[in-house]
């Protein structure tokens, strides 16, 4: 990605290196989950399935809760280290691009980088559930670390695939100001199980289209994308697929328990985005094939 000379995003909140007092439970929209439930399956021998649904269970029960402030702050503003400004370069990038496509509905979420774990208004979360958006208090919350793990654990590299991660984030902010986010948890509490996460398989998706959304625009506006960029993103897209993780921790795929999607959708989801840029084509709850 071209990122030299980018603005840098003022709602970035670091508090790396500032634990919180206690662990709680996690919560928020994780594009890690499926990546904390194989790490608890393997230590543990737990099957991965019962791991999947239980987090799941918790994440619907904390994106509801009543906003409450976080337990701790840090300082606000573009960090001055390599990975903390290149992310505050892709958040500033996205509320250019949001901004410009939702106008004044569009409110700029904060980005929270921590280590280790973190207090939210969603609870504690553990650096090991991923990145994860928390509508509570409107925060991306980031330990940069999980790029380390996409790369060496999944074999998800380069800048754009970190840049996707981000954006899909945003993309549940996104979800929450349109007021999906509640509508979607309204109805898992009314429907099975399975049901639920089909739900949630769909609210992942969409987020996936809302990042290639957001690529597309700092492609063909301000020139961010280099030639292999969007590759990465795709690679990236594919190595999260349920299916995928499904395989490597049990060697079995149960799509009645996919909570993000398999690796084809996610990749098709992705894909449309980038190739639109149209939030339109990312409505992903009246598409008869994901």
């Amino acid at each position: 990605m071209r990122i030299d000379g980018q603005r840098e995003s003022g709602n970035i909140e670091d508090r790396r290196g500032m634990g919180p007092a206690r662990m709680g439970r996690a919560g928020g929209l994780s594009i890690g989950t499926i990546v904390l439930a194989l790490a608890i399956s393997y230590f543990t021998g737990a099957n991965p399935l019962t791991v999947l649904n239980m987090i799941t269970g918790v994440q619907s029960m904390t994106d509801t809760m009543a906003p409450s402030a976080p337990s701790e702050s840090g300082p606000v503003g573009a960090p001055s280290d390599d990975l903390g400004k290149f992310a505050s370069i892709v958040l500033a990038d996205t509320e250019t691009t949001w901004q410009t496509l939702l106008g004044p509905q569009y409110e700029d979420p904060r980005m929270v980088l921590f280590t280790g774990a973190v207090q939210s208004a969603c609870g504690t979360a553990s650096s090991a559930v991923g990145p994860f958006y928390c509508p509570g208090d409107r925060r991306v919350y980031l330990d940069l670390a999980f790029f380390n793990e996409m790369e060496q654990r999944l074999g998800a590299a380069g800048d754009f695939a970190q840049a996707y991660v981000i954006a899909h984030e945003v993309g549940h902010h996104v979800q929450n100001l349109l007021g999906v986010a509640e509508k979607v948890h309204r109805l898992q509490r009314q429907v099975s199980e399975a049901e639920g996460n089909a739900l949630s398989v769909r609210m992942e998706l969409q987020a996936d289209c809302y990042a290639g959304v957001w690529g597309h625009h700092a492609k063909r506006e301000r020139n961010l994308i280099e030639p292999g960029d969007f590759e990465e993103g795709l690679r990236a897209a594919a190595a999260i697929g349920d299916d995928r993780l499904q395989q490597l921790s049990r060697g079995q795929v149960q799509p009645e328990s996919w909570t993000h999607g398999s690796s084809e959708q996610r990749m098709t989801w992705l894909k449309r985005g980038l190739e639109s840029g149209d939030p339109a084509v990312c409505n992903t709850f009246e598409a008869n094939q994901l």
